[in-house]
């Protein structure tokens, strides 16, 4: 994709929805970095339903780690992955009270270094929570800015900074909740509907159906 193509891009998909935002539920950043850590090889529908749970009982640090493990397992046992997410999320809250006050930490370095939060949690939260124009390049960016042309790599690290370099300034805060959305609903991975695409003319893929 060109320059211009990538600009006329966003700008159709910003206004479509001028105020994207994740579909995990969450009232604070705690909570969106619960969410986000639970996120991994599971929907946001099977963890804002695991967290309509285990929030209301408990949703700071300190309330995670008084549960206990046995308890918050059985909180979270409809996610994937739930026994090592019960154990790193208690870990990520015993740091949290004894290095960052119970706070979460606004650098990435102190979020990376969290138990089970990566590069993609820690580039969630510094977005959703900070502001910050980070780029969490999950399967749906991935899938789309490969498919699109717009920014293709072969890992997520390479497809995260092709992305930053080319996504013009006045879109990036946001940028990263479109193409979720986008590969979530339209851009999907067995059967896009190109028919239905907006930036159908935008983008550079070859699979188009002509409808």
């Amino acid at each position: 994709m060109t320059a211009q193509q990538i600009e006329a891009f966003f700008s159709v998909l910003r206004d479509a929805n001028a105020s994207p935002a994740t579909e995990l539920e969450y009232t604070s950043v705690f909570e969106l970095l619960t969410a986000v850590l639970l996120s991994a090889q599971a929907t946001d529908v099977g963890v804002n339903k695991a967290t309509r749970r285990l929030f209301p009982l408990a949703n700071t640090p300190q309330a995670i780690l008084d549960m206990g493990l046995d308890v918050l397992e059985r909180q979270l046992k409809t996610i994937g992955l739930y026994r090592s997410k019960s154990r790193h999320l208690l870990q990520t809250c015993q740091l949290l009270i004894d290095q960052h006050g119970g706070k979460v930490p606004r650098t990435r370095a102190s979020l990376e270094a969290l138990p089970g939060v990566g590069r993609k949690t820690a580039n969630v939260v510094l977005n959703v929570a900070f502001g910050e124009p980070t780029m969490a390049v999950d399967t749906h960016i991935f899938r789309v800015a490969n498919r699109t042309g717009m920014a293709p790599g072969k890992n997520p690290s390479a497809v995260e900074k092709l992305l930053l370099q080319c996504i013009p300034e006045a879109f990036l805060v946001d940028a990263h909740h479109w193409l979720i959305l986008h590969g979530r609903y339209v851009c999907q991975a067995r059967k896009p509907q190109c028919r239905m695409c907006s930036v159908n003319s935008l983008c550079d893929y070859t699979g188009k159906d002509p409808g």
